[in-house]
């Protein structure tokens, strides 16, 4: 089975677009849904957090969130830290998920696609884009968050021309009724690749 990556930048829409695939009948792993879910049953990460962090990663046993973000989010080290701790997880979990899919092709929706190396175990890359301004407004209006934390989470993502020049398809996803045409103009030609 083809393995498909879905990337972009917070707030690019990349979810959106997995949602146009699903609903063609592709088989969507979404990473960041399953990395948070990874954090709170497995106990390897747990204990590697705790370690790292203290206590107070963890409250009522699920992954304080806030707290890590804070930390990591402004600090590029302890960001690899985390990553080198969650990612190989996310990886054998994903391993097995592809191994339940009967399918053409399968998407793996990730946003950090390219920065965590997974980018190199796909077929091809989707990479969704949508101008800094309009990604940074959906955040604010999808989280509780401050314009600063959307920025620093940016800033530790690869830009879109870097992303682009690795990708196989591109969207620009600033208009819904154009971005599900795309999709389905790419479902086709993974379909007839």
């Amino acid at each position: 089975m083809k393995v498909v990556g879905l990337t972009g930048g917070i707030g690019s829409g990349k979810t959106t677009v997995a949602k146009m695939f699903i609903e063609l009948g592709v088989p969507v792993y979404i990473a960041d849904v399953e990395a948070k879910l990874l954090t709170n049953r497995s106990k390897v990460i747990r204990r590697k957090l705790i370690t790292l962090f203290g206590d107070e990663s963890y409250k009522d046993g699920v992954l304080n969130r806030e707290f890590v973000a804070k930390k990591i989010f402004g600090d590029k080290d302890l960001l690899q830290k985390v990553n080198a701790i969650i990612h190989p997880k996310v990886g054998q979990h994903f391993r097995r998920w592809l191994k339940k899919q009967d399918a053409p092709y399968c998407i793996k929706e990730a946003a950090i696609l390219f920065e965590s190396g997974s980018y190199k175990d796909c077929d091809y890359i989707i990479l969704v884009t949508a101008p800094k301004e309009i990604r940074i407004e959906r955040v604010m209006q999808r989280d509780t968050t401050t314009r600063e934390a959307i920025e620093n989470r940016m800033a530790n993502q690869w830009d879109d021309e870097k992303k682009r020049t690795l990708s196989h398809f591109y969207i620009k996803n600033t208009d819904l009724s154009v971005t599900k045409k795309q999709v389905k103009e790419i479902h086709n030609s993974l379909l007839n690749s």
